[in-house]
């Protein structure tokens, strides 16, 4: 009489069509979550840094601590020194006006060419209002996991904060894209009313757009474009700010204003400014680019030549 077969070991086995990219899937998932959980008990929660100690701030991790870090000397620029990008001023500095007022305002993307004043802006906003309660805190891309974390810190402060994030662009399956998805909208809990949140980046959707992407689309029988998924993912998290502003590069007559300007605030004077327009373009043109930041770095250098 034949024997009945012995049960599989390994309760996975006995299941033939159990796929095993599924089952390390579940394996992974179950894994992340026991994670969570010994974070939760054992690792040290950040602590309130001194609020007076400054007017802006860094979010630092260090291995398992995390901290907010006074920065002691801010940049000194000013809404003044920007110049050929009024329209993009006023519209950043008006919704900083609003937030600053207790009125409703947007978290807010700067988008657009290289030097043009980005991150500057938004700095040159914190030195207008920081006698207004203002504060800066800026966080590194691989920190944007910790966002629900700070927003524990600033949600009961009387200070209004600007959560900003410089110079931002993900790769595909990068953590901090949805931790900050979550925060703009995505999450069961609301964003602070004290909190929003600035984003520089040179991509307009902060992710990599390449000609796969278009694969996604199909033609229905009706003749509807549907988009596919992949595009809607890689847009979903611009759409998330609610004020999308963006930078163009500078024609040469911006140009030369900016370094003219940036010359008298080194010390030339006026006559002196208009006389190294030559020179100015000179320096843009072997640098292959006209921006303010390369009208800065030019006076500086002939600031430092001929006025030392």
């Amino acid at each position: 009489m034949a024997r009945a077969p012995r049960a599989a070991a390994n309760p996975a086995a006995a299941l033939p069509s159990a796929d095993p990219g599924e089952r390390l899937l579940a394996l992974l998932e179950r894994a992340e979550r026991v994670l969570g959980r010994f974070e939760q008990v054992f690792l040290p929660s950040a602590q309130p840094p001194d609020w007076t100690a400054a007017h802006a701030f860094r979010w630092r991790r260090r291995g398992a601590a995390a901290q907010l870090q006074p920065v002691r000397t801010p940049p000194s620029i000013r809404l003044a020194d920007l110049q050929g990008i009024d329209e993009q001023k006023r519209r950043i500095e008006r919704n900083t006006r609003q937030f600053v007022s207790g009125r409703p305002a947007n978290n807010v993307l700067l988008t657009g060419a290289r030097g043009t004043g980005k991150s500057s802006l938004v700095k040159a906003c914190l030195n207008k209002y920081a006698a207004r309660g203002l504060r800066l805190i800026e966080v590194d891309k691989a920190d944007l996991v910790d966002l629900p974390d700070l927003m524990e810190l600033l949600v009961d402060r009387a200070e209004r904060f600007i959560v900003f994030a410089d110079d931002l662009s993900f790769d595909e399956g990068e953590p901090g894209y949805k931790a900050l998805k979550s925060v703009l909208d995505g999450s069961v809990a609301a964003q602070a009313d004290n909190v929003l949140i600035y984003a520089t980046s040179n991509r307009r959707h902060l992710l990599p757009e390449t000609m796969r992407d278009n694969l996604g689309y199909a033609h229905g029988e009706d003749g509807e474009l549907h988009p596919g998924e992949v595009v809607e993912e890689k847009i979903s998290l611009s759409d998330r700010f609610g004020l999308w502003v963006s930078f163009y590069p500078f024609d040469q007559d911006h140009y030369l204003a900016i370094a003219e300007h940036w010359l008298q605030a080194f010390g030339a004077s006026a006559e002196q400014a208009a006389a190294a327009r030559s020179e100015a373009l000179l320096w843009a043109l072997e640098r292959g680019s006209r921006s303010g930041r390369i009208a800065w770095q030019f006076a500086r250098d002939w600031a430092g030549r001929k006025l030392g």
